[in-house]
């Protein structure tokens, strides 16, 4: 019988974790090695020895109501899109509410997470903490790793010929905090993510020349949608992900694309993505007007570094430069576990639905939080917490080994779908097919049919309204007697922050009503009796 459960971290997937393992009357104990919790986004000046880091000017690139908690909404005057610190308050704000903090032991890192002696049989482990200098080991009946996939700074050396011998400064985007340093500066901004983007688009104001360079190209979505309203509230929709499995995946694809070219067409701007491989688009709204404007200059891919310069496989060659910045992702690692168990595979996969080892003894260890859905990785965090929690009290039952393997072939075909290749991106998905897939395995998937009968307004809100979290607590386990609620009125929260300056209205009197009535009706009947 699993009663006590590790959590190790404190960040989004860790607080979901411990709210988790409470709502199924579990007994969680979350280690965090930092002073705080909320891992990626408790912004600090200074870069911290494995934990991720992030820089002051961060904006989450998905909007409030599409990744907030599913029984905890945010707060109505709060901002669409959230800067870092406004989406800290509110992880706050979850911990203070459900008291989640109370089972979080701060300062305390996990040195190792081993196997118990009877493992085969009760499936436990020993864990073992350091805090204060002092080392001691527990014995826990189940583990949630929440450590997270963006800590370790990814520098592909093979790709970059000559680095090294660059006289000027060379960071990586994990040490970079402000635009301090660069007024009149020539910069190389290596990588076309969501972060190279970003630090371009900053500092464009202040260098004298920012390059901004793109093996593969990358489409763009603006954070402004259709009438002012966050392009995610029509972008994460039921039927547009039913209307996607539908028809081919080339019209599907030739749809979003025309759609994205509507803004600005991205061959013009040399970034849109070359050849059949679909890669998931970046969101930012300033890219195309900086480089209309100059001030950011796109480039592809370098072949090698000199000295001062840089050199790309267009044959060009930018000079003088005094910065290069390499926005070229991040890696992750579980020093704590045996290689047996955390062993990465981004080809084939090693874990069932993205978190189970395959071929374990006993399922008593869930990994949450490593994928790269093309939606917000919160919303599935916390799904994935709920989802192995059930699995480690026995209430979900897994597949055997065989089954398992035929899940991940499965998974690799739907990836070879999705993305035109299942090359080196185990951790991709499409997003509402996986909390979809996740939800039905725990009894949480909304019965649509069922509610088209008994409540139509919600079940249409379900298909044609935005895709949130607050589907998934409409009914079944941990239920939330305010899903409803918080579904229908979603647009009020995402109006409120907007509704800053209300106009004042021209009060008319009565009689002046009745006048300006009159009067349309006497010109009207003029009107007729004239032609007459």
């Amino acid at each position: 019988m699993v009663k006590k459960v590790a959590v190790i971290g404190s960040g989004v997937s860790g607080l979901t974790a411990i709210k988790a393992c409470l709502e199924e009357g579990l007994e969680p104990t979350c280690f965090e090695k930092s002073c705080d919790i909320g891992g990626l986004w408790r912004f600090t000046d200074e870069v911290e020895d494995k934990r991720a880091s992030i820089y002051s000017s961060l904006v989450t690139n998905v909007s409030k109501e599409t990744m907030c908690f599913s029984d905890f909404p945010m707060p109505a005057d709060f901002p669409n899109f959230l800067p870092n610190r406004k989406y800290f308050e509110y992880i706050k704000l979850y911990a203070e509410n459900f008291n989640l903090t109370k089972y979080i032991q701060f300062k305390t890192k996990v040195c190792r997470v081993e196997k118990h002696p009877d493992f085969p049989v009760n499936g436990q482990w020993n864990v073992t903490t350091e805090s204060d200098g002092k080392k001691k080991t527990a014995i826990f009946d189940a583990v949630l790793v929440c450590t997270g996939q963006h800590v370790d700074a990814e520098i592909p050396i093979d790709n970059l010929p000559g680095i090294q011998n660059f006289k000027g400064k060379v960071l990586h985007s994990r040490e970079y905090k402000r635009p301090v340093g660069f007024d009149g500066k020539r910069v190389l901004i290596v990588g076309m993510g969501n972060t190279g983007v970003d630090i371009s688009t900053e500092l464009c104001t202040l260098a004298s020349q920012v390059y901004l360079t793109t093996r593969e190209g990358v489409w763009v979505l603006p954070r402004l949608g259709k009438d002012g309203y966050p392009y995610d509230l029509f972008f994460l929709r039921r039927i547009n992900n039913w209307i996607e499995n539908l028809v081919p995946r080339s019209v599907s694809r030739w749809m979003l694309k025309r759609k994205l070219n509507n803004r600005f067409n991205h061959k013009l701007y040399s970034i849109q993505p070359e050849g059949i491989i679909w890669k998931e688009p970046l969101v930012n709204d300033e890219i195309a007007s900086r480089v209309l404007s100059g001030s950011i200059i796109i480039k592809p891919g370098v072949t090698k570094f000199t000295e001062t310069d840089a050199h790309f496989s267009d044959g060009s060659i930018v000079r003088d430069l005094d910065v290069i910045i390499l926005c070229t992702g991040f890696g992750y690692s579980f020093p704590f576990l045996d290689e047996s168990i955390s062993k990465q595979d981004d080809i084939k996969g090693n874990l069932y639905k993205k978190m189970i080892p395959v071929g374990i003894e006993k399922p008593t260890i869930a990994f949450i939080a490593f994928l790269l859905p093309i939606g917000p990785t919160m919303v599935i965090a916390e799904l994935q917490s709920r989802w192995a929690t059930r699995v480690f009290k026995g209430l979900h039952k897994l597949p055997d080994v065989n089954g398992m393997k035929e899940n991940m072939l499965k998974d690799e075909k739907l990836r070879e779908k999705w993305f035109a290749t299942s090359k080196n991106n185990f951790r991709r998905t499409d997003y509402v097919t996986y909390i979809e897939d996740l939800a039905s395995d725990i009894g949480v998937m909304p019965n649509i049919l069922k509610l088209l009968l008994t409540d139509p307004v919600l079940a249409a809100k379900l298909v044609f309204g935005t895709f949130n979290s607050y589907h998934f607590r409409l009914s079944g386990p941990a239920k939330w007697d305010g899903a409803r609620e918080a579904i229908l009125t979603q647009w009020d929260r995402i109006e409120k922050p907007l509704s800053t300056r209300v106009p004042k209205r021209n009060s008319k009197s009565p009689l002046t009503s009745f006048m300006l009535l009159f009067f349309c009706f006497v010109t009207l009947f003029a009107a007729f009796w004239l032609k007459d």
